[in-house]
């Protein structure tokens, strides 16, 4: 067994390196200042362009139709996407489409992925309808899981983009937002894709054809808050940034000063106690069935030492959940779920994280397959914000899925195998 990964706490940043960063940044602040103004240019140019032409063309001084300008607005806004001709053509369609404010136009985007989202999210159990093959069946079920959590992130998406009059429409914290969640669709569709193309199932050319409007208007919308909306937001942070975008502690700005005191404090109190001698419950799965839906309060479940053996799923309703055990050695979730043995890749995990905010400290993860067994993973996450202190990964093949959203690991062992 080789020791793929481990990742180390950060210390405080060297002077040296904080002086090159803070040069480097102001480098790239002057850089995205220009581009952005470029990028401004063009879009008043394509409007202003459009009604001179109309002037021309008229042969008067009548001002155009807002129709006309906004669909110059459009192209405009569409030329920094990767699929320009469906941007336009998606933006145009749309009833309440006459705007030229590219922040509105980005507001239409996302509703156009929406509709696509809302079409295609259906398919899953129609088709798990069509088939016998529990292979084709289990990769269905995969993509009904993503496909569902995608239409939770661009719903999060769309709330983050209304706001209370004289509020503000984007901010760097709202860009972070969007690009990661948007991001996260995409990757949602793909591994529905990769599920399916796993059974070598027949019907991944249909799916791939059913799946090209909303994997097109997806990647608009992200080219859109990514080059235009945000390009200063990507970048545009203070000059004192500390690397990496860690604090003094060493966590990440979105880690919570309440969470930062959860993850030092030698013992949090819980809310939950597991252990198999006796506690509150004797199994994680029982502890799991505890937690509130969609709690804004941190529920935490303390997990005594002893190898539990279960799969886990926290679901996407599981939201500021944290778990913690008595050293990563002590605390071990083992489980052995694997592919060749008829489980998708993706469900193959010991233990699965997709509840926004999760937190994981001094426990380890094992799937015990073993090399043979191909594709065994011990954990996945795509919890948003999500964070892994002083914990182990131990498996064979892809024993780590770091699946989607923004994951932070300190002080964690990895161990497995490079190969198949």
């Amino acid at each position: 067994m080789d020791t793929i990964k481990s990742f180390k706490g950060y210390g405080k940043v060297d002077p040296q390196e904080e002086l090159a960063f803070k040069r480097k940044t102001r480098k790239r602040l002057i850089i995205l200042s220009i581009s952005l103004i470029v990028l401004v240019v063009l879009i008043i140019g394509a409007v202003v362009g459009t009604l001179v032409h109309n002037k021309n063309k008229n042969g008067s001084n009548e001002v155009p139709s807002t129709p006309t300008s906004s669909a110059a607005a459009i192209k405009a806004v569409c030329s920094v996407t990767q699929h320009q001709e469906s941007c336009f053509t998606s933006l145009s369609s749309m009833d309440s489409s006459n705007s030229t404010d590219p922040e509105k136009i980005f507001q239409f985007s996302l509703k156009v992925v929406m509709d696509s989202l809302e079409n295609l999210s259906t398919f899953p159990e129609e088709w798990m309808n069509r088939t016998n093959d529990p292979r084709v069946r289990e990769a269905l079920q995969v993509c009904k899981v993503v496909l569902d959590e995608a239409v939770d992130y661009l719903n999060d998406s769309i709330s983050t983009m209304n706001v209370d009059k004289g509020g503000k429409l984007i901010s760097v914290p709202k860009i972070a937002d969007l690009k990661t969640w948007l991001s996260t669709i995409i990757t949602d569709q793909e591994t529905c894709l990769d599920a399916l193309d796993e059974v070598n199932a027949t019907i991944v050319e249909d799916v791939k054809l059913l799946m090209k409007n909303s994997t097109e208007y997806a990647s608009n919308s992200l080219a859109i808050v990514s080059k235009l909306l945000g390009i200063l937001g990507d970048f545009g942070i203070p000059i004192h940034r500390k690397l990496l975008g860690t604090m003094d502690s060493g966590f990440p700005r979105w880690v919570s000063a309440g969470d930062r005191r959860l993850l030092q404090a030698a013992m949090p109190k819980p809310d939950v106690t597991v252990a198999k001698d006796g506690g509150d419950v004797k199994t994680i799965k029982e502890a799991v069935a505890k937690i509130p839906k969609k709690s804004k309060k941190r529920f935490v479940i303390y997990i005594k030492a002893g190898e539990y053996v279960e799969n886990v799923i926290l679901d996407k309703s599981l939201w500021n959940v944290m778990i913690y055990g008595d050293g990563k050695t002590a605390t071990i979730i083992s489980g052995s779920l694997n592919f060749i043995d008829g489980t998708p890749t993706f469900s193959t995990a010991t233990f699965a994280a997709a509840g926004k905010g999760f937190i994981a400290r001094d426990i380890g993860f094992k799937n015990t397959a073993g090399a043979t067994k191909h594709q065994a993973v011990a954990l996945r996450s795509g919890s948003d914000m999500s964070v892994f202190y002083r914990c182990s990964f131990d498996g064979f093949q892809d024993t780590l899925y770091a699946h989607s959203n923004r994951q932070f690991y300190r002080e964690c062992d990895i161990t497995g195998q490079e190969g198949p």
